[in-house]
């Protein structure tokens, strides 16, 4: 396995140097680096507020130092369900407090007795590596984007109705900018703590590259990936210490507001709502929707499940059906749509209550290992892995962890990790 990764990553960083050397980038950056510069010395940051601003917060312990905590997946979780107008069934309420428990026990309970706090032979990636990695996963996801746009023959963002002409084969490569966002942004964390570049300066870079996203990503008319964009973003920096908590919990209503926002204006544009209605509904009626189709789901799948392991398997490209478009046929037979069926609604249907107990847990385990290497070690590229794996268990919660690209990440989490745990009981 290492021959292969060393092999990899020789390509990819001879691809990363090239293109770095090539008068188009040498161009880019310079004006990047002009631009950090200024950015640096402005006068205008001592307006900025300090650190200590809204300080009344880090009297808080539980938000200080647990915010970012997996067990956030519940009390969101939780939350989303407040949220719907409709009451869940007798049968979803066990399977929801099955999937609570498993969850607690998966990330709270079971890493303290099989990870070491000892973890000096965790497995050390070069930032070199990393890097080129997400550098050419960026480009990639921006070649991608203009290939797309092309293909539907205009801006989703401007023309919304042509968003639905976009071909899923073009658009998966265009969301490869999440993780290759997340692994520069854990370079430029390990450039700061090695004192290669200020605070200022990661700060500046970390605002680029979420701008990046943000154009790229919104223009297609997706609101979920550019809030996994931002996610990212924001809990590299407060792990890293380049964001603070003030500035966490204000980007996080800046996050619900741009759910709000973007879905209530595209909603208009699509004349599903008028401008009379309130901006909120958008939100409740589709997590009303949500939870109707949960219902439908857990009725579906019992205890012990319906499909066994063949929803979780049309993830895979290539398949009749996807996942989202299986639960339209389960519960409409209708497969020319596709519909969310949160975080547990996956695991229902393939393996019933028993199922998403099991699931939870283990979902829950590989958080909690997660969380753990990071409190310990503080190491740049466990951070971003981390990062990358809340993000996508938070937007999962209504969605759910069904695309083949977020599956991958969380093998390689997975490979990763328990080699982490191997190495742990190794003297």
């Amino acid at each position: 396995m290492s021959v292969i990764y060393s092999t990899l990553t020789s390509i990819i960083n001879r691809i990363s140097d090239e293109i770095h050397k090539s008068f188009l980038f040498t161009f880019i950056f310079t004006i990047l680096e002009f631009i950090e510069k200024q950015w640096t010395s402005s006068y205008f940051k001592r307006f900025y507020p300090s650190e200590n601003f809204l300080g009344f917060f880090n009297k808080s312990i539980i938000l200080k130092n647990h915010i970012f905590n997996p067990l956030i997946v519940l009390f969101l979780f939780a939350l989303f369900l407040i949220l719907s107008m409709s009451a869940p069934s007798t049968s979803l309420v066990i399977t929801l407090i099955l999937a609570f428990a498993g969850f607690f026990i998966g990330s709270a309970l079971l890493p303290r007795y099989i990870l070491k706090n000892d973890l000096k032979n965790i497995i050390q990636f070069q930032r070199k590596d990393i890097y080129s990695i997400g550098f050419c996963l960026i480009l990639v996801s921006i070649v991608f984007f203009f290939i797309s746009v092309a293909s539907v023959g205009g801006i989703p963002l401007i023309k919304p109705s042509i968003r639905y002409l976009l071909k899923p084969i073009l658009t998966m490569p265009v969301f490869l900018i999440i993780p290759g966002t997340c692994l520069v942004a854990s370079a430029y964390l390990k450039d700061f703590n090695d004192s290669k570049i200020t605070r200022s300066q990661v700060r500046f870079r970390f605002i680029f590259l979420l701008a990046i996203d943000c154009a790229f990503l919104l223009l297609l008319g997706y609101r979920t990936p550019l809030l996994a964009a931002f996610l990212i973003i924001i809990i590299i920096g407060f792990y890293g210490n380049i964001v603070s908590l003030w500035e966490v919990i204000v980007g996080a209503l800046i996050g619900i507001g741009a759910i709000v926002g973007i879905g209530y204006f595209r909603s208009l544009g699509e004349m599903t709502i008028t401008s009379s209605t309130s901006p909120f509904y958008t939100l409740q009626s589709r997590a009303d929707f949500t939870l109707h189709v949960l219902n439908l789901l857990d009725f579906i799948g019992g205890n012990f499940g319906l499909t066994h392991g063949h929803m979780l398997a049309s993830s895979i490209p290539g398949s009749d059906l996807g996942p989202r478009m299986m639960v339209g046929k389960l519960i409409a037979w209708r497969t020319e749509v596709t519909v969310t069926p949160t975080l547990i609604g996956q695991m229902v249907v393939d393996f019933g209550k028993v199922g998403v107990f099991v699931g939870m847990m283990l979902l829950g385990f590989i958080l909690g290992i997660g969380f753990k290497i990071v409190q310990i070690t503080k190491n740049y590229f466990y951070i971003g892995l981390y990062a990358l794996l809340l993000t996508y268990t938070i937007l999962g919660i209504e969605t759910g962890i069904l695309d083949i690209q977020v599956l991958i990440y969380f093998a390689i989490a997975i490979f990763i990790y328990f080699t982490c745990i191997r190495r742990s009981f190794c003297k």
